[in-house]
């Protein structure tokens, strides 16, 4: 039994490839240094999995900022307004990813989206009508030979055509019809090339093929790859899938002369029913899916081996590898030398899965596979109990009814009370929460954690912080100020540290898009709050100002999908338990006067199955309730903000309306705007702030271009529950820009407003 691994984690077990392009950005290192650290970060990568045994190592999985970005510029997909900046190719690329602005010019970013269900975000390739699709960098085949040149064979991975073109944006008057030959050359000038280099494999993930498929979809599946198949050059062509079943095109899928199908034994449902019903071809290797890529629990090799034996019935060549890229999860359990074995023995970071692999490879070449010390040494693993049950916990959900989920009064009551209470302008102003988290707020929440420094200390310069922040803010005008949340690592972790049932990592760090990188925090019992959270700063900062200050608070939803969720309860039953532990916290911050509470579920839609037939049952039909139980309570006067991003929310908006919060603010700068005609098309009920700059950017936005956004949102929903903010919060920008850019949008939003004033 040979094995495999669809991708690697890229941005180093230190964040090596995180601190070296931010000093690339910076200016503080070249693009030489930049190429060798990522050459050993890949060197580093390819020998670990070597070690393990691994039978394909992937290579072309690296990336200094995005793998679909990469997959654009290989086939020349680059907009015209990046070419005309005439940079050399990487500094093209890095204004693709963050945009720029400078000497040569002002260019937004393009688009970024979440992968798939993931906390992974994209960046969305734009083929308009002057693009030419061909082979044009060579990235892919660099890696190969560098690979080559250590003595190791890799397979080659590459986003596949089909889902390329399904998630590119068609920015002129060209459709995917249009193209179909072009990428079909392009491809097979990859294959190609490989071929002569000495690839015997390629990989071509397609994570499209796990959504819902249209028999349109199918047939350009079918059109893309019949042509592209025929020219392989020797190279065999593994198509592999994840996140997903593919029933709705499995059996085209052994009907197309592919060498191997790669499907996920973990997500996908109704995979093994397919093999089931259907066979396997048997001129096909089946790549499976065995060790989840996506979470950190020890695998068990009892239920593996169960599926695996299941599988052998039907296919007559397997390879085992990962449900999906290892991108999803951190580097290594051995780094977490300050967790007791008592929880790390129950953890698989990317380095134990390929261990679990290389264990599961020598079980199942044993002749006596569950009298093997690795069998048995992981059967002890999940012997006895885990964590002990919360009953306290456990009774308060078994005993909610309707009435918790429900607030009263409706919406439009709850509008007016709001408006005469607050007393806010026409487009007030406000921001999303964070502001920039400088040197010196790090540095002092270091010296905290070492004890180097007192909790008095430490708090002291948190409400300097804060003060400066409060007064900044109302210089430059801002109608709803925020305490900017320097207290806070993470809009996730620091809560998580302040529940019960959570443990956290050192080095946990997983990739969310370019050098973005967090740390989730591990869901190990049941949650609950123990004490107050966030209320002495809000009542602070509430007491430095006369206008209103917003709590500040992370979602249940949000906090369990950007958390690794324990797997032996039913993800409803978390999100509960958080819901009650934020309520708590709600309710007190109601209690301390805070008039404007924000519930930020900026991962709301993140988590949503694939497939649209499972999203009520599966996910929504939980998830909204829990966000509900949240703010059930409050007072009418008290007006509820939550915040979601980065995610298509058209198809989900009426759900997003009966979230019955008060004010929705969205991420919508980088789509450019798209949901406003939702909004409108919608008739959507709550008040909104789609954000009017992109945060993820470096670049200042002038008062025009602000005023044209805003103007913009006004003529389709209108200006009544119209919000002016940024898409995002500000926690990753430096200070300059952050101020600039607010002080356009106070200056933006004040200019439009006297425009109905007059």
């Amino acid at each position: 039994m040979q094995t495999s691994v669809i991708g690697y984690p890229r941005i180093g077990a230190s964040r090596e490839l995180k601190f070296a392009v931010e000093k690339y950005f910076k200016g503080e290192i070249g693009s030489e240094e930049l190429s060798r650290i990522g050459a050993d970060l890949r060197s580093a990568h390819w020998n670990v999995q070597k070690v393990h045994g691994v039978d394909f190592i992937p290579s072309n999985d690296f990336s200094f900022y995005d793998h679909v970005l990469d997959t654009a510029v290989l086939f020349n997909l680059i907009p015209d307004r990046y070419r005309a900046l005439e940079l050399d190719s990487l500094d093209t690329y890095f204004a693709m990813a963050r945009g720029y602005q400078g000497p040569r010019g002002d260019v937004k970013p393009l688009a970024m989206k979440k992968w798939f269900n993931t906390n992974y975000h994209y960046l969305v390739p734009e083929i308009d009508d002057t693009a030419q699709i061909q082979v044009a960098g060579s990235k892919i085949f660099d890696e190969f030979e560098e690979a080559k040149r250590q003595q190791l064979e890799t397979k080659p991975v590459l986003v596949g055509a089909f889902t390329l073109l399904k998630l590119a944006k068609f920015t002129g008057g060209k459709r995917v019809e249009h193209v179909i030959a072009d990428i079909v050359r392009a491809y097979q000038d990859v294959l190609n090339r490989l071929g002569k280099l000495g690839a015997r494999w390629i990989q071509l993930d397609e994570p499209y093929l796990v959504t819902d498929l249209t028999p349109e979809d199918i047939r350009l599946f079918t059109e893309i790859y019949r042509p592209l198949l025929s020219a392989k050059n020797g190279v065999k062509v593994l198509v592999q899938t994840y996140f997903g079943d593919v029933r709705d095109c499995y059996e085209t899928l052994q009907t197309l002369p592919f060498d191997s199908i790669g499907l996920d034994f973990v997500e996908g449902t109704q995979t093994l029913s397919l093999l089931r019903e259907y066979g396997f071809a048997e001129d096909k290797t089946l790549f499976a899916g065995i060790t989840n890529g996506r979470n950190i629990w020890t695998s068990r090799y009892a239920a593996a081996l169960q599926t695996i034996q299941d599988i052998q019935r039907y296919a007559r060549n397997v390879v085992i590898g990962t449900s999906c890229s290892l991108l999803h999860v951190p580097y290594s359990v051995k780094r977490e030398t300050r967790l007791s074995e008592e929880y790390t023995r129950h953890f698989a970071f990317a380095e134990e899965k390929l261990r679990e692999l290389s264990e599961l490879k020598r079980i199942l070449s044993s002749v006596s596979p569950f009298e093997t010390e690795w069998y048995k040494r992981n059967e002890e693993r999940f012997a006895g109990v885990r964590c002990v049950p919360d009953e306290s916990v456990r009774a308060r959900i078994a005993a909610l009814t309707e009435r918790d989920f429900t607030r009263l009064p409706a919406l439009p009551e709850r509008k007016a009370i709001q408006k005469n209470n607050l007393n806010l302008p026409l487009l007030p102003t406000t921001t999303i929460g964070s502001f920039p988290q400088t040197r010196d707020v790090r540095v002092n929440r270091a010296a905290y954690k070492k004890k180097s420094i007192s909790e008095t200390e430490y708090k002291q310069f948190i409400l300097d912080k804060i003060q400066q922040c409060i007064r900044h803010q109302e210089e430059i005008g801002l109608d709803v100020l925020v305490h900017g949340e320097f207290e806070r690592n993470d809009m996730v972790e620091y809560f998580g540290e302040c529940l019960e049932g959570f443990i956290f990592t050192d080095n946990g760090w997983v990739q969310s898009y370019g050098t973005r990188c967090v740390k989730p925090p591990i869901i190990w019992g049941d949650v609950r709050r123990s004490r107050p959270i966030t209320i002495e700063y809000a009542v602070y900062a509430n007491h430095l100002t006369d206008k209103p200050v917003k709590g500040m608070l992370t979602g249940p939803v949000t906090i369990l999908n950007w958390s690794f969720p324990r797997e032996d309860i039913l993800p409803k039953e978390i999100a509960f338990q958080i819901a009650f532990a934020i309520r708590d916290e709600v309710l007190d911050l109601e209690a301390h006067g805070i008039d404007i509470i924000q519930i930020d579920e900026a991962a709301l839609r993140e988590k949503l199955p694939l497939r649209k037939s499972d999203w009520h049952e599966q996910y929504l039909s939980w998830a909204i309730p829990a966000f509900r139980l949240v703010h059930s309570g409050v007072k009418p006067e008290t007006q509820i903000h939550t915040h979601m991003c980065y995610s298509q929310f058209g198809d989900m908006i009426r759900e997003i309306d009966a979230m019955d919060a008060d004010v929705i603010t969205f991420e919508a700068s980088r789509s450019n705007l798209e949901i406003v005609e939702t909004l409108r098309e919608s008739g959507f009920q709550t008040n909104v702030g789609p954000g009017v700059y992109d945060i993820h950017s470096p670049r200042i936005p002038d008062v025009e271009e602000l005023k044209q956004a805003i103007r913009r949102m006004v003529r389709a929903i209108g200006s009544e529950g119209l919000w002016v903010n940024p898409d995002c919060g500000l926690k990753t920008r430096g200070e300059a820009e952050t101020w600039a850019s607010l002080h356009n949008l106070v200056q933006a939003a004040a200019e439009v407003r006297a425009e109905f004033q007059d």
